[in-house]
């Protein structure tokens, strides 16, 4: 059994940064595609970016991409999510997920559906 567990979420004043981490316990890790997602309140839950297994491959959500990076250390089972320049609108439940294919594309890392295993998310609040 995986288990991924976020930290690093907090109040931020807007144009802040955050870095969030999340440890996955089991032998996966370094097998797995890593991702970030987040969900504002009344929102559905929305991706944020993923990471290959090796660590060579990224991709972001518009809405992020130049100010967040995501990042992964495989000797410490360990994914980052670093924010900078953090907005209002950046405020949510961030989340972090493994899956387990080795064929997805990029488009379907996209998706929640293409990512087995949940973290219970951690919050970040931005205020202006």
């Amino acid at each position: 059994q995986v288990q991924l567990v976020e930290s690093g979420g907090g109040l931020v004043q807007a144009g802040g940064s955050l870095r969030l981490s999340c440890a996955a316990s089991g032998r996966i890790f370094s097998n797995s595609a890593m991702g970030w997602f987040r969900q504002a309140p009344g929102k559905e839950r929305e991706f944020v970016a993923y990471i290959s297994r090796s660590g060579g491959s990224t991709y972001y959500a518009d809405s992020v991409k130049g100010r967040f990076t995501i990042s992964r250390d495989n000797a410490k089972n360990t994914v980052y999510l670093q924010m900078n320049r953090l907005k209002p609108e950046d405020t949510a439940v961030y989340y972090c997920a493994a899956s387990r294919q080795s064929s997805y594309s990029t488009r379907q890392l996209q998706l929640r559906s293409a990512y087995d295993y949940w973290g219970q998310g951690t919050q970040v609040t931005v205020s202006s």
